[in-house]
């Protein structure tokens, strides 16, 4: 069984199998081209810088009347710039409400509070929630349902200049994966849980895939340091620096504490098929990806060993 938490809150109340979102297959129908924005084109003046700017993956997101969660990837369309995040983020039903076509959530226009790296706090309106979509659209298959889980939240124009794309410690995104996870294939991601009490050096985590589930459109991975409630929604890259999706699950069985990615290309496709607002970019990061940053133990950052999709 797996279960959703929407936020630290939620979590407190789970026992057994912790669930931090859904997973996503795309629709048949959806077959929107994918692209990637280069970075400096997108903003006035070029993004903010990497290191220094206030709103960027990683950082919390608060949905009002859902839960709190961490930003995965800036995207655009147009002359509008977004931070991704969990639909589940917006959820408002039990953590057993799975189903993404049938589960309570938040209506779009939805304030979101962004927690900036600055220590302030501006406010984002949910303009995009593959759950809202699916209800409204009347979707029926039933891997789209389950696995959907992809909102997306709009950056204020006067915020806007506070904004850059790059995955904090790691760099990139340098494009979208689009062939999936290898059993074995390393996956590096950033979490902002406020269960970690702010200890930074526990946001970076290294994992290795145990391969995919859902007919390609869902990861299994093995973190050295598992994403935990408040890491929902938070990004994750391949090998190459390239998005291959956000967190979806944390469980304990049939592999003992793994984690679920949702598949990134397939969520986008079908945001750009039903989503209405127009073509959604990924926006490539303006920090060079690296796994192995300078200064960092080659301890911390050594994928683990996990047992092979299908182990019991």
């Amino acid at each position: 069984m797996v279960l959703r938490v929407r936020g630290v809150v939620a979590a407190a109340a789970t026992v057994g199998v912790v669930g931090i979102a859904a997973l996503f297959a795309p629709s048949a129908t959806a077959a929107t081209v994918l692209r990637a924005a280069p970075a400096p084109a997108q903003a006035p003046g070029g993004w903010a810088p990497a290191d220094s700017a206030p709103i960027r993956p990683g950082v919390l997101t608060e949905t009002a009347g859902g839960g709190a969660c961490t930003a995965n990837f800036v995207f655009t369309s147009g002359n509008r710039v977004f931070l991704g995040q969990a639909a589940h983020c917006g959820g408002t039903g039990q953590s057993t409400e799975t189903n993404g076509c049938d589960s309570g959530t938040v209506p779009l226009g939805a304030a979101v509070t962004i927690k900036g790296a600055d220590g302030r706090d501006r406010t984002g309106t949910m303009v995009y929630s593959s759950w809202v979509t699916m209800q409204a659209d009347g979707e029926s298959d039933p891997d789209t349902c389950a696995y959907n889980d992809l909102a997306l939240v709009e950056i204020a124009p006067g915020d806007v200049p506070d904004v850059n794309p790059s995955i904090p410690f790691f760099g990139g995104p340098t494009g979208i994966d689009s062939d999936g996870l290898a059993p074995g294939e390393q996956v590096y991601s950033y979490g902002n849980s406020p269960l970690r009490l702010g200890i930074s050096a526990l946001s970076p985590k290294v994992g290795v895939s145990a391969g995919d589930i859902g007919n390609g459109h869902s990861h299994v991975v093995y973190t050295l340091s598992p994403g935990v409630p408040g890491d929902s929604g938070s990004a994750y890259l391949d090998a190459k620096g390239a998005a291959v999706g956000q967190l979806s699950t944390l469980n304990l069985s049939p592999l003992p504490v793994s984690n679920g990615v949702g598949d990134i290309a397939g969520e986008l496709q079908y945001a750009n098929a039903a989503g209405g607002l127009g073509d959604v970019e990924l926006v490539l990061g303006t920090k060079p990806f690296d796994p192995t940053p300078a200064g960092v133990s080659p301890q911390q950052l050594a994928a683990p060993a996990g047992p092979p999709l299908g182990a019991s």
